[in-house]
């Protein structure tokens, strides 16, 4: 059975910008009442201030952070309100990132990130099971990425928080599946957003190498595509697929490939030459 848009009640987190705010507008352009959640007051406040936001469905804007859980409650309390307790679709997509070394960062770092992209998803999903259990085919569609199926270095953190994102969801897939709630799972590679001006515990001189990358709006429209179709998992564009499955063939090769080679020593300067003493002058004894 595929997932229906139109009259469906559906929630987005990390909706302010990127694939959030992309997967917000086509929801509510294909007939879903939206509520958004970010952080950004501003930034999602713009849903209610315009009326030509949305085509056909509603957007109901929520600004909170989804690791507090009273942000947590007053969107079940949202639901119960507005939406008689009754939730279709649900898309964790709020995440955050850093660049560098695991070994000179701090452990504040690993901290956020995991709060952020792991436990919080996963504490919403427990508050909002009850609703979903009301839905019509309803879907949990967790936003995860190519890095959680195959690390790159100076990205342990991220790629921790997206490995657990991974098994989480292929676990609650297999609990949830008796009572038709299904667990879709999306892994684009490196989406051109604002996710790379936000990364936290990152140096100015700290850059990342991808294959290729895909607009926010393309994502969406992927993602929406596997939500209609109720797919368990779907990875996008030939970069990440080919890193993957590369990965899955030969995984020693890519440990080889990513490896960071060893840093080529510094040459020793050469020493100066020591002066010639000056001959003594002339009559000198």
């Amino acid at each position: 059975m595929r997932w229906t848009a139109k009259d469906s009640v559906a929630v987005v987190t990390g909706a302010s910008s990127g694939i959030g705010h992309c997967l917000t507008q086509l929801l509510a352009d294909h007939g879903s009442h939206v509520i958004a959640v970010a952080r950004r007051a501003e930034r999602i406040s713009q849903w209610s201030a315009s009326a030509n936001c949305v085509t056909f469905g509603s957007v109901t804007p929520l600004a909170g952070d989804i690791t507090d859980p009273e942000v947590r409650e007053a969107l079940a309390s949202l639901i119960d309100t507005q939406h008689g307790g009754k939730l279709d679709l649900l898309v964790n997509n709020a995440g955050i990132g850093g660049i560098g070394p695991f070994a000179t960062a701090t452990p504040e770092r690993l901290r956020q990130i995991m709060e952020v992209n792991f436990f919080a998803p996963v504490e919403l999903t427990r508050c909002l099971l009850p609703a979903l259990r009301l839905g019509s085919s309803p879907v949990i569609c967790n936003v995860s990425s190519v890095l959680g199926h195959r690390a790159v270095p100076n990205k342990s953190e991220y790629c921790a928080s997206k490995f657990a994102l991974h098994g989480w969801s292929d676990s609650l897939r297999a609990e949830l599946s008796h009572e038709g709630i299904q667990v879709t799972l999306v892994s684009p590679s490196t989406t051109r957003s604002e996710f790379f001006e936000s990364l936290i515990d990152t140096g100015p001189d700290q850059s990342t190498r991808s294959i290729g990358s895909w607009p926010p709006r393309q994502v969406a429209e992927k993602a929406y595509r596997a939500i209609c179709s109720r797919r368990s998992e779907v990875i996008l564009s030939l970069g990440g697929k080919a890193l993957v499955y590369a990965d899955r063939l030969v995984p020693s090769l890519m440990n080889a490939v990513l490896a960071i080679p060893k840093p080529k020593p510094k040459p020793k300067p050469k020493p100066k030459p020591k002066p010639k003493p000056k001959p003594p002058p002339p009559g000198a004894t």
